[in-house]
């Protein structure tokens, strides 16, 4: 069965970093494209960054040139690096594989909090 656990979020001031990262298990990790996504709450779960298999990024607009993701392989994790934090980034996070629609188990996901 897929496992997904987040971690990483915390509370940080306007302007922070925080490194998020992922631990999957129960799929070949390394032949799945990964995603962050976020979500705030009464809003849809929106993907942030993807990474495929072959290591090829992607960043959402809204998070360019601030966010990046990766991969380790051999430990089965994704990792999203999250520089000059904005207020309007706060939400929970969650990876999941890349469609979503892969797989439909969510981990809990990890909150990060952007606040003066």
């Amino acid at each position: 069965q897929v496992q997904l656990v987040e971690s990483g979020g915390a509370l940080v001031q306007p302007g922070g970093s925080l490194r998020l990262s992922c631990a999957a298990s129960g799929f070949i990790f390394s032949t799945k494209s990964m995603g962050w996504y976020r979500q705030v709450s009464g809003k849809q779960r929106e993907l942030v960054a993807s990474v495929s298999s072959g290591g090829g990024t992607n960043v959402a607009d809204s998070v360019k040139d601030r966010f990046a993701i990766s991969r380790n392989n051999a430990k089965n994790a994704v990792y999203l690096q999250m520089n000059r934090l904005k207020p309007e980034d706060t939400a929970v996070y969650y990876c999941n594989q890349v469609p979503s629609t892969l797989n439909p188990n969510w981990g809990q996901g990890t909150q990060v909090t952007v606040s003066s």
